[in-house]
């Protein structure tokens, strides 16, 4: 659209490490160790990679502001606190099935071409 927008990355710097963004595998060793979501499961080999490396890099947001060169960290969330940046979830939060994230199923979001490939739910109903 020729919109030019200043952006930055993290990639390659320890910033996401330094924000609490990303986490080491020992340090998640508890939740690892325990019972892991099967949507986390399912996630991860979506991804192509296992639970540990699904959850060690997690979604955050932050915003920033600078006022007289010095730079403030105004606002920080992660994980659920996303979900408003996801227009989708509030449209499903509000039809009579919701989210219909049932663990025994398929991923319950999927591509327009994955949709065919599921069982017709509309026998459950």
């Amino acid at each position: 659209m020729g919109w030019g927008i200043d952006w930055v990355s993290s990639a390659g710097s320890d910033f996401n490490r330094d924000i609490g963004f990303l986490n080491t595998r020992e340090e998640l060793k508890p939740f690892l160790e325990g019972d892991i979501p099967v949507t986390v499961e399912q996630n991860a080999r979506m991804c192509g990679t296992d639970a540990g490396g699904y959850v060690t890099e997690g979604p955050g947001l932050s915003v920033y502001a600078r006022s007289d060169g010095v730079v403030y960290r105004t606002y920080v969330t992660s994980a659920r606190g996303l979900e408003p940046a996801m227009a989708f979830y509030g449209l499903l939060d509000r039809t009579p099935r919701g989210r219909d994230e049932q663990g025994s199923e398929p991923m319950w979001i999927r591509r327009h071409d994955e949709y065919a490939d599921t069982p017709d739910r509309s026998a459950r109903a």
